[in-house]
């Protein structure tokens, strides 16, 4: 399989580019990640209520995004009927970059809740910048989690119905919480919901199947050991070895946990960390819904919805709220 036509038709914008710090460093290099991204591309977001807020945690207030109505409208504080099912999200970014208003966090959280009819709540926990290590964003997730569960009926959300996500950096930290909530007798998120997650601190490179589909791909969105060893040593602040099973959290024992759903991208040389964690929680018995999305790289959901391949990606996510077809 070859790169998606469309992500391919718009890799000339960030030809030669080897990381995204030398993109950015040129003066035209944040027109041309846009542009990249498909950011010239007619799109419009789909209209859905958005309230941002904060909620409380151990190092202070921590930003959400709520995108969607829960079941019986209304706003926080009131008494509402029914109940919505919720997916609480956590962007990429290395540990180290992004925000609520990337794509990955913003683009899809107003696409999941339209696509649904369910809420989705982007959570903006601290970064590993400044001094700021694990367990920080570890536990702005925990906080932000707690807050959803205890006022889901307030928000007009099914407390059975909560999922547990996010993609690379983010579904890293979805599944370490998930973690911490099994080994503390904690109710379990209703599902784990992944794109592409990086929950491996060490990944094996050498003879990497997914290597010769490469070549097609801009330098900086392909990751070598050393990537992700500085990736992990910055999160944790010291060596691997440092890392507890809540930080790297595809070297733990995944026995217990709810079931998931995985998106994964061909072309992208961290698919094996997706792929262990999925064949681990098969092992254990627990059911998993997987999708190797062809040609896509990785970080693909911070592209315009404008693209197919983006569209398809975000329906994945977005079929996972929604109750099961009856047998």
């Amino acid at each position: 399989m070859t790169l998606d036509p469309e992500l391919a038709g718009l890799t000339h914008h960030v030809a030669q580019a080897g990381s995204v710090a030398e993109l950015l460093s040129d003066p035209s290099g944040q027109q041309r990640l846009e542009a990249f991204c498909g950011g010239l591309i007619p799109y419009a977001a789909p209209d859905v209520p958005v309230r941002a807020m904060q909620v409380p945690g151990p190092h202070g207030p921590v930003p959400i995004r709520i995108y969607g109505e829960g079941s019986g409208g209304g706003t926080l504080g009131g008494a509402r009927g029914g109940g919505a099912p919720a997916l609480v999200w956590m962007h990429g970014g290395n540990f180290a970059v992004g925000g609520l208003d990337m794509r990955e966090s913003d683009q899809l959280g107003r696409e999941v809740a339209a696509r649904s009819g369910g809420v989705v709540v982007s959570v903006g926990y601290r970064l590993a910048l400044d001094g700021v290590h694990f367990p920080v964003p570890h536990e702005d997730v925990l906080a932000a989690w707690f807050w959803i569960s205890e006022h889901a009926g307030r928000l007009g959300l099914d407390p059975s119905r909560l999922c547990l996500g996010g993609a690379s950096a983010g579904g890293n930290l979805a599944v370490g919480a998930a973690l911490y909530l099994k080994d503390s007798g904690r109710t379990l998120p209703a599902k784990l919901v992944l794109a592409y997650p990086f929950l491996h601190g060490e990944l094996p490179f050498a003879g990497d199947p997914v290597l010769p589909l490469m070549a097609e791909i801009p330098p900086f969105l392909s990751f070598t050991g050393e990537d992700c060893r500085s990736m992990v040593e910055n999160y944790i602040g010291g060596p691997l070895l440092m890392a507890s099973s809540y930080a790297m959290p595809g070297h733990a024992d995944p026995a217990g946990l709810p079931s998931a759903a995985v998106l994964a991208c061909e072309c992208d040389n961290l698919r094996f960390s997706a792929e262990l964690f999925v064949e681990g929680l098969r092992a254990e018995g627990i059911p998993v819904d997987y999708r190797l999305e062809p040609g896509t790289t990785h970080g693909f959901l911070n592209h315009s919805a404008a693209l197919n391949v983006v569209q398809r990606g975000l329906q994945f996510l977005a079929d996972q709220l929604k109750p099961p077809h009856p047998n």
